[in-house]
């Protein structure tokens, strides 16, 4: 891994990194409402260069029959895609797609586990697969598509 993947990784002004319990260390975003109030998720680059990003199932996070709920499988999907592209951006970007299978139930007090991998990265769509596990069991598969917006200049901005 270059240097400059590793700076795209940590040089963002809205990161969080974990100070303590299991995830010290971690790195979350503080800017997107909805994942803060959902998660915590969180992410981390390991020593090749891969993206894990993980979060521990809460009661918050269950359906009524007390699994995983679906939404917040999906969710956590659409955030290990951006954990992932994150370095390949150089300003915002959208998930323009988003496919996934549900496999098995989570339950809570499990540690969730993200793994995606870049399947192609043109000039404004990246394009990116994973799944989701709890140990060596498969949990969700997904895909999906981002793509790299340019920044708004002021003018642009509602």
């Amino acid at each position: 891994m270059d240097d400059l993947t590793r700076t795209a990784f940590l040089n963002r002004p809205d990161l969080h990194v974990g100070t303590e319990g299991e995830f010290a260390g971690w790195r979350t975003w503080s800017r997107d409402n909805f994942e803060t109030h959902n998660g915590p998720f969180w992410h981390r680059m390991e020593d090749d260069g891969s993206i894990r990003s993980a979060f521990r199932v809460e009661k918050k996070h269950l359906n009524g029959a007390k699994n995983v709920h679906g939404g917040c499988f999906m969710s956590f999907a659409d955030y290990c895609l951006f954990a992932t592209a994150a370095t390949l951006f150089e300003g915002p970007g959208v998930t323009v797609s988003f496919a996934c299978e549900f496999l098995d139930a989570g339950y809570e007090g499990e540690l969730v586990e993200g793994f995606v991998e870049v399947t192609r990265a043109g000039g404004s769509l990246i394009f990116l697969r994973g799944e989701l596990k709890s140990g060596e069991r498969r949990l969700f598969t997904f895909s999906g598509t981002i793509k790299r917006l340019k920044p708004r200049t002021s003018a642009a901005k509602p």
